[in-house]
């Protein structure tokens, strides 16, 4: 397989250590990766429920993925080296941050993949699933980029039994509002955690 060079190698390099260990421990059922295309421009958004949620789609596709991460981590020389070497691109959240969106959307002009979670945050609250900002589709608008919507539901525990990531077929905003696309991603990644939760 050609690496993306644009890419880190450091991230595939992860990706092939971390695939068979990750699916060992945590047993995730991974359905509709297909869905996911082989080239072109595409953010692939969901719900954020756990630290390790972004490593589900890592495993599910050989793209590399940029995925847009809080600058706390690259602030900590902790988790500096990490983020930062598998391309990952730092959100101030504090603000507006235009320096991280032209980073991603020059990702998707390139032809490249984003991966973000228009929650914001991780949902801690007993809200199913909390106001999407913008981003996702304002990007997707800008660059004709295809969204790859998903929704994760279950557990991140040792050979978890109802650890699942479902994703929906992808979709361009086209003449759509953003109002409406938002809408429409919302509603979908809420459909496919709700289809996880009645195919136990």
């Amino acid at each position: 397989m050609k690496l993306n060079s644009k890419v880190p190698f450091l991230y595939y390099f992860g990706r092939t250590l971390l695939t068979p260990l990750f699916k060992f421990y945590y047993h995730p059922k991974i359905i509709n990766k297909e869905y996911i295309p082989k080239d072109g421009a595409i953010i692939i958004a969901g719900n954020h429920k756990h630290l390790y949620d972004q490593y589900l789609t890592i495993i599910a596709t050989y793209r590399g993925i940029h995925y847009l991460a809080k600058r706390e981590y690259f602030d900590d020389p902790k988790t500096r080296w990490y983020y930062k070497g598998v391309g990952c691109i730092p959100v101030d959240r504090s603000r507006k941050d235009n320096a991280a969106t032209n980073k991603a959307l020059a990702v998707l002009n390139d032809n490249g993949a984003i991966g973000i979670f228009p929650e914001g945050t991780r949902n801690k609250t007993q809200e199913f699933l909390l106001p999407f900002k913008f981003g996702a589709v304002s990007m997707a608008k800008k660059t004709d980029a295809y969204i790859v919507p998903f929704g994760i539901t279950g557990d991140y525990k040792f050979r978890s039994k109802n650890l699942t990531i479902r994703y929906g077929k992808p979709f361009k905003v086209g003449n759509m509002s953003l109002e409406d696309a938002n809408k429409k991603l919302y509603d979908e990644v809420a459909r496919l955690m709700n289809e996880n939760l009645n195919n136990k």
